[in-house]
């Protein structure tokens, strides 16, 4: 199975159902008894020195972060000076006791750290590294000059904001497990981040109080969710009993909102979508009338029976043949047009531009594969980077994950007051911006009836005075961004802080100051502009 999507489980080639194999009963019975064991990577030891724990391991010296209530989890951590030496920075890896290791770094604000909120940012795959994002998208530095350098960006989410870049589930990215095992589900994976999070909070109490969004895209549309629910599922645990909680040092995250890119979140909506992007969006690649589009119209029904079936039953016996169905079935035909599938504008030579149509993602190989570079960040110079894992990937699959109706989980969250924004950019053919969009509509919860009566309006940026895009929100009164909201970026395809940095950060930072997307530049005279953060350009 090949994977060719940069943030996304199953690629266009490798949904095809002769390559899908069903995991041994046997085996998965021997896994099952492997993982009740207790197995406990072997006790670094440590000292203390200036107030603090440390420890040394492969030749390297790290503060080691721990918390009394999580006896089973520690953080060693590393300040490196790469891609922006002007903030500071951490980096390292949340160690867990079975073995499990996760690679994060962490960029403060570039304008006021003690006040800006906490954003975790997540790709996708599963099985893609969210250094990806960092050096490819929203991070403080791009990577240039073909792995050798980086050049700094002005458009960087890190410039309102303190920004985690974490490679979740383990084996991604520069994360890695003892004995080469791993996760498999989006709900288990979330556990762990939950976990990390405590412990970054408790070592770095100034953060604590901050609000907080989680972020991501593509099978971010998977993954948070399920890590929503689960951090908002512990937030009401610590609200119930909040002095028992306070003695133990566990914290409430200010949760604030949740921001997807270009998701897969329902796919009994957005499945069905990518036959009328493909015939009739904004860039379509069949003829309207032709056999392509009449093909994929048909495939439809069994597409939603199988999928409908899944959210039933939820099961590898239903999610997977759903999933070997849907994928192939529904993006097969797009692999004959030799097209970017994150970019239906551009073509793709992958002997030029690497499995995933982008040259640049090679480059972030190489540069990360730099020894220098890996000894600054805290990782063993012996570990090799890969963006993406195609064994993670492969998972997921087996276990029909990427067919899961996370968009369900979302209704209480919004009930309870945590905000979600999806965005979108419009040349994507992998997420498309109808489906995103479909999804929402479809949605039920208590913003719903707003959000159904309105109709798209223009995305203006306030800096620029250009329209930019598209805009839908409900709730917060006309006063704020909303608690429910949609954005379409024009000429923007899945990733979108790549294709259009200035719109995404103008998005991104009025979203999290919540200010309204709905605002034009006329409207903006009569606004306290003092009052917006300044959005780095």
């Amino acid at each position: 199975m090949k994977l060719t999507a940069l943030s996304l489980l199953l690629p266009l080639a490798a949904a095809l159902p002769n390559q899908i194999v069903l995991d041994n009963p046997l085996a998965e019975v021997q896994e099952a008894i492997l993982d009740g064991a207790h197995r406990v990577h072997q006790k670094l030891e440590s000292w203390f020195a200036d107030g603090r724990e440390w420890v040394e391991k492969n030749g390297v010296t790290y503060e080691l972060v721990t918390h009394p209530e999580f006896p089973e989890y520690s953080i060693r951590v590393k300040e490196p000076t790469l891609c922006d030496p002007s903030v500071q920075q951490y980096s390292g890896y949340l160690d867990i006791s079975d073995g499990k290791h996760l690679f994060f770094w962490f960029f403060e604000s570039r304008s006021s750290p003690a006040s800006d909120p906490l954003v975790l940012w997540l790709n996708g795959g599963p099985g893609c590294s969210s250094i990806t994002g960092l050096l490819f998208e929203l991070g403080p530095c791009s990577v240039s000059s073909e792995g050798t350098n980086t050049t700094y960006n002005p458009y960087s989410w890190n410039s309102n904001a303190n920004v985690i870049f974490l490679d979740q589930p383990v084996n991604v990215g520069f994360s890695y497990s003892d004995d080469g095992t791993g996760v498999s589900t989006s709900p288990v994976a979330a556990e762990d981040v939950w976990t990390f999070l405590q412990l970054f909070v408790h070592r770095w109490d100034k953060y604590s109080k901050l609000p907080f969004h989680i972020s991501g895209e593509s099978y971010g549309g998977t993954y948070l969710p399920n890590l929503a629910h689960v951090i908002h599922a512990h937030n009401k645990e610590v609200a119930s009993s909040p002095a028992s909680f306070a003695s133990k040092k566990i914290t409430k995250l200010n949760f604030a909102s949740i921001l997807i890119g270009n998701g897969l979140t329902s796919p009994i909506v957005q499945f069905p979508a990518v036959a009328e992007y493909a015939c009739e969006g904004p860039y379509p690649v069949f003829e309207k009338d032709g056999p392509e589009c009449q093909s994929l119209y048909s495939k439809i029904p069994t597409c939603v029976r199988l999928i409908d079936s899944c959210y039933k039953y939820n099961n590898r016996l239903t999610c997977v043949p759903a999933g070997i169905y849907c994928w192939s079935q529904m993006y097969g035909s797009f692999q004959q047009l030799g097209l970017n599938p994150y970019d239906v504008r551009r073509t793709c030579d992958r002997e030029k531009d690497g499995s995933l149509c982008y040259e640049e993602l090679t480059w972030i190989e190489t540069y990360l594969n730099d020894d220098g570079n890996k000894a600054e960040l805290g990782v063993d110079t012996q570990r090799g980077y890969q963006g993406c894992n195609m064994d993670v990937n492969r998972a997921f699959f087996s276990q029909g994950d990427s067919m899961h109706d996370t968009a369900a989980l979302l209704p209480p969250l919004l009930e309870d007051g945590i905000r979600l924004l999806i965005y979108a950019g419009n040349a994507d053919f992998m997420c498309n911006a109808i489906g995103n969009l479909e999804w929402v509509v479809a949605l039920e919860n208590k913003y719903a009836p707003e959000f159904r009566n309105q109709s798209n309006t223009p995305y203006v940026a306030l800096t620029s005075g250009k329209v930019v895009g598209e805009v839908r929100s409900a709730g917060g009164g006309g006063v704020g961004a909303g608690n429910l909201a949609y954005v379409q970026i024009y000429e923007a395809g899945h990733m979108v802080p790549f294709d259009q940095p200035e719109a995404a950060l103008d998005m991104f930072t009025r979203w999290i100051s919540d200010v309204p997307l709905t605002l034009n530049v006329e409207e903006t005279q009569e606004v306290n502009m003092d009052a917006i953060p300044f959005l780095g350009w």
